[in-house]
This record gives C-alpha cells, structure tokens and sequence, in this order.
C-alpha cells in the first residue's frame, strides 16, 4: 500500500472512530451507563457489533473515549478563552452561549455524572473523570481572576466561584435534552450577571 493510501485509511479509521463516539454519547444519554450496550452503539452508528470491536476493545474502553475526549475539548477551549485580551463577563457569556448551544452537551454532562457517581463504574474511569473535571475548572478560574483584578466579577475564591458557574451551565443543560425541553429561554447575560459586580 502507498504511503498516500495508508494516510488515506488512517483518516478514515479516525473518521470512524469519531462516528461512534459520538454515536455513543447519544445511547448512553438515553439509555444510560448500565443499560448502553456494544449492539445499541453499534446499531445507532450504522454498523456492526464486530466493527464497533475493531476500533474499540470494550463498552467500557467506548466510555472513557468519549468522556476524554469531552473533557479534553472543553478544557482547551476554556483555556483559549482565558486568553484571550477581553473582558472577563464577556469570556463568561461567551463560553456560556456556547455550552448551552451545542446540541449534544446534554448528552454529555449525563454521562459525566453518571460515570463520576454509578459505583459499577470501574473507579479508575471515575477517578481519571473527576481528576480531568477539577483541572478544568483552572482555567476557569483564571478568568475568575481577571474579573476580579478588573473589578467586574465578585469577590471569593476563584475556583469556588469557576465551580458555581460550570456547575450552573451544566445544570441548565440538562433541562434541553430533546424532547423534555423546560419552556424558558436560557439567558446567557443573566447567568453572567449573577458572577458580576453590580453597576453603580
């Protein structure tokens, strides 16, 4: 095979690889940790149970995929944003827009608290689950800060106060998953508001 075709595969495998996680964050949403199987992935992503196992070596090899993945793409983007040169409540309402905007972040905040508190869970997948959740909230943190110095956001403990907003975001979230949507609009700039230092 031709270097170009072996590249060729390769992205297609990783195309694949992709499908199913995402295919799998829908039926653990649905379904549940305990009740998702191999063939319920398998069925939802359009292929066969032994093609899910070419790409992944269990169910519980398919969750911690997806949950580090999760974790690992929300905690660059916080951190992107901690970076950026801009007010800090406009770093939280961006990021809440966001959160609340992606179709499948209900899907995913379900199946992060059901791998972080379902004791059938092997504890090293919960454990890597909390450690990758509290990292993220550093970044989170830091804009904390920059609000603070700026005299924008209230006072207390930066992290504490990361870990109020992520928490309230994600919270909100899980009132979306379709089909069970509560009718009231989510209004980032209210959340924002409620981190901020009241106007004079």
């Amino acid at each position: 095979m031709s270097p170009r075709n072996v590249e060729k595969d390769q992205q297609l495998r990783e195309l694949r690889r992709e499908h199913i996680l995402d295919c799998s964050l829908q039926v653990i949403a649905r379904r549940g940790i305990d009740s998702a199987s191999v063939k319920d992935i398998a069925k939802e992503a359009g292929l066969s149970v032994g093609n899910v196992y070419n790409y992944f070596a269990s169910k519980e090899d398919i969750f911690s995929a997806v949950l580090q993945r999760g974790q690992i793409d929300y905690g660059r983007q916080i951190s992107n944003q901690a970076a950026l040169i801009m007010d800090a409540r406009e770093k939280l309402h961006l990021i809440c827009e966001s959160w609340i905007a992606t179709p499948e972040n209900w899907a995913f905040t379900i199946m992060l608290q059901s791998i972080r508190t379902n004791e059938t869970v092997n504890p090293e997948l919960r454990e890597a689950a909390t450690r990758r959740f509290t990292t993220n909230l550093e970044p989170m943190a830091e804009i904390m800060r920059q609000g603070q110095h700026a005299g924008v956001i209230i006072e207390g403990d930066p992290k504490e106060l990361a870990f109020y907003f992520v928490s309230l975001i994600q919270g909100l979230t899980l009132q979306l998953a379709p089909g069970y949507e509560i009718p009231v609009k989510i209004q980032a700039a209210n959340i924002v508001t409620l981190f901020s230092v009241p106007k004079k």
